[in-house]
């Protein structure tokens, strides 16, 4: 039976075990948490050895005097040496002291005597008859725990005295203490006192007040936790809120009252800073510089990177915007923010009912001085043009740049027209008033256009409209022009026409009629001149009446194809040699000589006459190859209105012609001495370069007569026979046509 004086302390140091045993698991949650504390570690490893101490210490009583009694006695003495020797890392975690690798090392070797003594002092008499009887003393054996626990205090000393020692570190201090002291008089004391129970219980003390001290430690642990996942969510909110928000202030402002909210800091101040090149900074800091922890440091970093990062986003996006509603050269709004503004203007106006009015500007001679000047002297005039534009607004008016040389003014509550034609004056006056140092000779041509409330929104529509008004002022050479009744009915007109000159080409009603070309001596029919006529509803329409608007268009192309097919066939039915216009805009066609190819054929090439007028080559230098590879094949190139254009006599050699076609004004004057010597001239001309002649436009017998006399030998007009869809044969019929390879 166990003695009444050790069956409480045994009862007490079970208990101790198993409360201690329960704290343990709690430190190993707290150790495997999110924050790896090191003082949950030391915790942790303490608690382990104080309960295994206690649970060895409760359950020794019920041994009794046998062999497993002396292990448990090494092994709580080993416990006890684990327990002074972790002493030192968990009072360096929980108290922040110095390094303890030279005190752990002394404090272990001294432990080592201990428990060197200790398995000494529990052999038997006749296995330790070698050793001294003096080292087998227990005032030794107290010496060697002594001095061990001496060296932790030692260090529980200087890590007091060279640092801030905290009210939990003191208690955890005071506790160690207390039970280091019992664990002394434990041992010192004999066993018929106290000696026992002292020895049995110190460590209760020492769990006592690492448990609570480990319980606040998990408490503020689980609070800083909190506290950063708080922080976490104030970060990712303020991330979000930052595309929303379109002011860098606004946004700044937000940052600091999360910060205040989470840190408890009314003081705390921000401020944002612009760098160069469109970079920021932002700054959360307290206005008297509180020393923080790291994770409150991170949380203001993160949210000032925020801000920062916002702020150059948006400058980034202002930047953006402002390039792509900015024209680079003026400063002025481009055409989006002008097409922008437009609409917005118009919807506005449909709402006040009010008139608004489109003033579109061109700068006339514009290329001169690029070509003269250089564009640099080109940009200068394009920017002192804008500047002019955009002193000459009134409140309210927005000038912008649509491209090139054009300018537009948006005019809000526009007056009457004649106020609008009184400013397109006071604008083309004004720049050119200016002087030709600021305008280097060149002039603004004004058109303008008025919305009229009731009228459909269309900002594309009076784009053009002011655009057409422009360009009606640039024709008439008045130099400004307001898109009126007048002009907006032409507009029309034309509009209809050229839907009527679509439908006609699509339908092919358009027919080739035949002017016979005679010889003039003979008056016999050697060739056919192909002309188009439009079957209008079922009346012929001249080419004076469509050929403007046909090559405005480019529809001139599909029906001067469809002309030449229509002569490629005539060749076989008259059994004549045909000639087929070409208009400019033909020529100017990439596959001109594929075009022609395809519509004429692989033969009789010989036996075709394009004609093209002298201004028309002389612009389309790039169907030059075309015509002469034409020429390669057979085909014959005439010179049509031969001195009507702008070429000089020189440059007829090197052009790749066959034959001058003599232009009928002309042909008026041949009666008259200076018109026979004019033709005198051309005949001259032509023939030095061995070209063949035509003349176009005989009227009568004494213009016949006339021209036979100068040695003209082919003649074409009215008295000779009218375009037709046939042909007035004179003389025999040439023999049948045979083709020949031209290639």
């Amino acid at each position: 039976m166990l003695e009444p004086s050790l069956t409480w302390v045994s009862i007490l140091q079970l208990l101790g075990a198993g409360v201690v045993s329960g704290f343990c698991a709690s430190h190993w949650l707290w150790w495997r948490g999110e924050q790896r504390d090191v003082g949950a570690l030391g915790a942790l490893s303490s608690s382990a050895a104080i309960a295994a101490e206690l649970l060895l210490g409760g359950l020794l009583p019920l041994v009794g005097s046998s062999t497993l009694a002396t292990g448990i006695e090494l092994v709580r003495v080993l416990l006890v040496a684990a327990i002074v020797l972790l002493a030192l890392p968990t009072t360096r975690a929980l108290t922040d002291g110095p390094p303890v690798r030279v005190w752990a090392l002394v404090t272990g070797a001294l432990l080592l005597l201990r428990v060197a003594w200790s398995a000494l002092s529990v052999l038997p008499a006749e296995a330790t008859s070698a050793i001294p009887a003096v080292a087998l003393r227990p005032q030794i054996g107290v010496a060697t725990l002594v001095l061990p626990i001496g060296v932790v205090v030692g260090y529980l000393a200087v890590a007091g005295g060279s640092r801030s020692l905290t009210r939990r570190g003191l208690m955890l201090v005071i506790g160690g203490t207390v039970s280091v002291v019992a664990l002394t008089l434990g041992t010192a004391l004999p066993v018929s006192s106290a000696g026992p129970a002292l020895l049995g219980l110190w460590p209760i003390s020492l769990a006592i007040v690492l448990e609570v001290f480990a319980l606040r430690q998990m408490r503020r642990t689980q609070l800083r936790a909190v506290r950063q996942r708080e922080m976490h969510e104030a970060v990712a909110r303020l991330s979000n809120t930052a595309w929303f928000v379109k002011e860098p202030e606004t946004l700044l402002v937000r940052a600091v009252d999360a910060a205040r909210d989470l840190l408890g800091d009314p003081t705390l101040q921000g401020s944002l800073r612009t760098l160069s090149h469109g970079r920021f900074v932002a700054e959360l800091h307290s206005a008297e510089g509180t020393h923080r922890s790291p994770a409150a440091r991170s949380f203001l970093l993160d949210l000032a990177q925020i801000v920062s990062a916002a702020a150059e986003r948006h400058a980034l996006a202002h930047r953006l915007s402002r390039t792509a509603f900015t024209d680079a050269l003026t400063g002025l709004p481009n055409r989006h923010a002008v097409d922008q503004h437009l609409a917005e203007t118009l919807e506005q106006a449909n709402v006040e009912r009010s008139r608004v009015a489109l003033v579109y500007s061109d700068v006339d001679g514009f290329k001169r001085v690029n070509d003269n000047h250089g564009h640099a002297r080109g940009d200068d005039l394009l920017i002192r043009v804008g500047d002019f534009l955009r002193g000459a607004c009134l409140d309210g008016w927005f000038v912008g740049r649509l491209g090139g040389d054009e300018f537009v003014l948006v005019v809000p509550r526009a007056p009457a027209d004649s106020d609008l034609l009184a400013l397109a004056r006071s604008l083309r006056h004004d720049f050119g008033a200016l002087g030709p140092a600021e305008t280097l000779g060149a002039q603004l041509t004004v058109g303008v256009a008025a919305w009229d409330p009731g009228d459909v929104i269309d900002p594309d529509g009076l784009l053009r409209q002011a655009d057409t008004a422009m360009l009606e002022a640039k024709r008439t050479a008045s130099g400004y022009r307001v898109f009126d009744r007048a002009l907006r009915r032409r507009v029309a007109s034309e509009r209809h026409r050229r839907a009527e000159l679509e439908e006609a080409v699509r339908e092919e009603r358009f027919t080739a009629y035949f002017q016979p070309v005679a010889d003039a001596t003979t008056l016999e029919v050697v060739a056919v001149e192909t002309l188009a006529r439009w079957d209008h509803h079922g009346r012929m329409l001249l080419p004076a009446d469509w050929l403007p608007l046909a090559e405005d268009t480019g529809l001139i192309v599909p029906i001067g194809l469809s002309v030449l097919r229509q002569a490629r066939r005539a060749l076989e039915r008259f059994q004549l040699p045909v000639a087929v216009n070409v208009a400019a805009r033909q020529l100017a066609e990439p596959d001109f000589l594929e075009q022609v190819s395809q519509a004429w054929g692989e033969a009789f090439w010989e036996h075709l006459t394009l004609e093209i007028t002298e201004s028309t080559i002389l612009r389309t230098s790039s169907a030059v190859p075309a015509l002469e590879a034409l020429r390669a094949r057979g085909a014959r190139i005439a010179l049509d209105d031969f001195g009507t254009g702008y070429s000089s006599l020189a440059r007829l050699a090197r052009l790749p012609v066959d034959v001058l076609k003599i232009d009928r004004s002309f042909v008026k004057e041949v009666s008259s001495e200076r018109g026979r010597a004019v033709l005198r001239t051309i005949v001259d001309l032509a023939r030095a370069h061995e070209l063949d002649i035509v003349a176009e436009g005989v009227e009568g017998v004494e213009e016949l007569t006339a021209l036979v006399e100068l040695g003209v030998p082919h003649v074409q007009g009215n008295m000779l026979g009218r375009a037709s869809a046939t042909v007035p044969i004179r003389g025999p019929r040439p023999s049948p046509l045979v083709p020949r390879s031209t290639f």
